[in-house]
């Protein structure tokens, strides 16, 4: 279960919207977003309505003024709550459609490079647990939300080209 207020202006001011589950468009219920409270569980949040563009993950905590926090003048139009299983388990393709070398992931990977000793990932099926896919190593650069299911191309999660410098597993809120 998971809660998280947005707030119009900076320094959680102004008109606020309390959402506890996902919601394909913020726009219906403030015009801007400024600043942000997770009071419970983890939230992915995106540049725009649907769930696409630009992506964040948010854990508990404050966030008094959201472009500063990001580095980017972005807006918030939509979010998703991140469940936290027990379990991970990822199947990783070096082709689209499931093709080529098949590598197997259940834990973090800081550079898929040192361990797979590849850099792009063009297919994976996720099993168990909610992921995050880093552009560069060390959990640096975009960041891509991966939940349990099929995506026979890196665009079906998002991504503009197939480079994955890092994989995390979303453990804790």
């Amino acid at each position: 279960m998971g809660k998280i207020i947005f707030y119009e202006d900076r320094n959680f001011s102004g008109r606020c919207f309390e959402c506890g589950s996902d919601c394909a468009d913020l726009t219906c219920h403030l015009s801007r977003c400024r600043s942000i409270r997770v009071e419970s569980g983890g939230f992915m949040i995106y540049e725009k309505p649907n769930y696409c563009g630009s992506q964040f993950y948010l854990r508990r905590g404050e966030y008094p003024d959201f472009q500063q926090w990001t580095g980017e003048d972005e807006s918030v139009c939509s979010c998703r709550l991140v469940p936290t299983p027990g379990s991970f388990n990822m199947r990783l393709y070096e082709r689209i459609e499931f093709g080529g070398e098949v590598m197997d992931l259940v834990d973090d990977c800081p550079s898929v490079m040192d361990r797979f000793h590849i850099n792009d990932i063009f297919s994976c099926n996720v099993t168990d647990g909610h992921w995050l896919f880093y552009e560069h190593p060390d959990y640096r650069g975009r960041m891509y939300l991966i939940r349990p299911g099929e995506y026979k191309r890196f665009s079906e999660w998002g991504g503009r080209t197939a480079r994955v410098g890092s994989i995390r597993r979303i453990m804790d809120h």
